[in-house]
């Protein structure tokens, strides 16, 4: 069945002034996650980050929490939400981390800012604790720098 998300962004305005960004992958479970996290610690208050996925896991990836807590970021609010969850809430900036998301949240309205990011699933990766873990800061430091370039840049 094809989810349609196109009422991401025409819910009621929040605080004036705080943008609200929507990080969307399938299982909420781990880019997404820590694109949520990162963007908070990233952006001190001055965003509202969120995220959630398509099919969302019923737990955060372990490696994520590792990974995030390396960087001593909080990861304490961190669960697995159904983007349903935010259908009638306006965002600012709709981010799909995987081309499953994209395909499952196609239409989104043009009022919106709406990027999309191809990122590797690290959860997918097959190998040592220490090779997936590797895996896993890498998709952490791909999405900082994407977050730092192409969201926060801006923030002053």
């Amino acid at each position: 069945m094809r989810r349609d998300c196109s009422d991401l962004l025409n819910g009621e305005e929040e605080e004036q002034g705080q943008k609200r960004i929507l990080f969307v992958c399938t299982g909420n479970s781990s880019r997404s996650q820590m694109a949520e996290a990162l963007l908070r610690h990233m952006a001190g208050g001055r965003y509202e980050a969120h995220s959630a996925g398509t099919e969302p896991q019923h737990e955060v990836n372990p490696f994520v929490i590792e990974v995030l807590q390396e960087r001593g970021i909080d990861t304490g609010q961190l669960h697995p939400k159904n983007v349903r969850l935010f259908m009638n809430q306006r965002f600012d900036t709709i981010v799909t981390l995987c081309d499953t998301a994209r395909e499952t949240c196609p239409a989104l309205p043009d009022a919106a800012r709406v990027v999309h990011w191809s990122i590797e699933d690290p959860a997918a990766y097959q190998g040592s604790y220490f090779d997936i873990l590797s895996k896993f800061r890498e998709v952490r430091d791909e999405l900082e720098g994407r977050i730092q370039r192409e969201l926060v840049q801006d923030i002053g």
